[in-house]
């Protein structure tokens, strides 16, 4: 007779179910591993620095053995002249990103809705996405172009009364030129998520609205808006998380010390003091306090989100 083997029950707890799943789908945690990988890597392992905050840090001496000056860093900057000046032109140029970019790509993808010929719609759409795709050097090279003494924009804005020579040298005119770009170069590709969105409401509610004798625009407002506000509000709730982390990039490109009086941010001037001094434990305090504010903001943006509403990240 032939030996029947025996049949092992599967394993229990919570140690087998991990054991099966790795098991089950092991080549998604496969191809997971990189980006675990980098994360700890470049992310997790580094927060060690955050460290030298508390320090007098020097180089010889190392993490371990540099001086422990505890807050002194901290109270540094909160004294310092340029305080007040930094988190001024950080938080107008966030809140005026939020007030002016955050909406437009709704706006956009609403619009875009609305559009029934589909290869002009696919056509906007391409040409929308464009100038993400662009260097952020390439946008300021043309910024730059378009802003000097006799740019187009230069003369344009001399055409309605502008008298203060060119655009990109004239604090007045910094922020507006900066978001302006922004809206130009990341209104299509982030109104992409908005799109998706609108792909998900029922069309059976526009009939039924249709039946009701709604038009277009109610339509919009009662049907659209509503299956729209959950993306909107996680998308808000990610972009407020960030309103102390301004592009320093594109600013430390744009900028110059005639502009510093409305350019100068927090993360440009982290570059300068810890880059370009040395003062590695001063940008390390500036930084830290810098990462604090977006937590805090971020989870009240949170619970009030929760509290109005249904839709919140955690």
């Amino acid at each position: 007779m032939r030996k029947q083997k025996a049949i092992t029950a599967p394993p229990k707890g919570r140690k087998g179910r991990i054991r099966r799943d790795l098991r089950k789908n092991w080549v998604v945690y496969l191809m997971a591993l990189p980006v675990v990988a980098y994360f700890i890597i470049f992310h997790y392992i580094p927060m060690g620095g955050i460290v030298m905050a508390f320090e007098d840090y020097s180089i010889k001496k190392g993490i371990f053995g540099s001086t422990w000056v505890g807050f002194y860093q901290f109270q540094r900057f909160f004294s310092s002249v340029y305080f007040w000046r930094l988190m001024r032109n950080t938080l107008l140029i966030s809140l005026y990103g939020i007030l002016f970019s955050f909406p437009l790509p709704i706006i956009f993808a609403l619009l875009l809705n609305e559009v029934q010929n589909q290869k002009f719609k696919k056509f906007t759409q391409t040409v929308s996405y464009l100038p993400y795709f662009i260097s952020v050097v390439v946008v300021v090279s043309i910024l730059s172009d378009f802003c000097k003494s006799n740019g187009a924009l230069t003369q344009l804005a001399t055409m309605f009364g502008w008298s203060g020579g060119a655009l990109i040298s004239s604090p007045q005119w910094f922020r507006t030129l900066y978001i302006g770009s922004n809206i130009w170069q990341h209104l299509g590709y982030n109104s992409i998520i908005f799109i998706s969105a609108l792909t998900t409401i029922d069309p059976q509610l526009y009939e039924a609205a249709k039946i009701d004798g709604a038009g277009r625009w109610k339509q919009t407002w009662h049907v659209t808006l509503p299956g729209l506000i959950p993306t909107i509000v996680i998308m808000l709730i990610l972009r407020l998380g960030q309103t102390m982390n301004v592009g320093y990039e594109k600013i430390l490109l744009m900028y110059s010390p005639a502009t510093y009086d409305t350019a100068d941010v927090i993360s440009t001037y982290v570059y300068r003091v810890g880059l370009i001094d040395a003062d590695y434990s001063y940008s390390t305090a500036i930084n830290l306090f810098n990462s604090v504010i977006n937590i805090i903001i971020l989870v009240i943006a949170n619970e009030v989100s929760k509290r109005v509403s249904e839709t919140s990240l955690w």
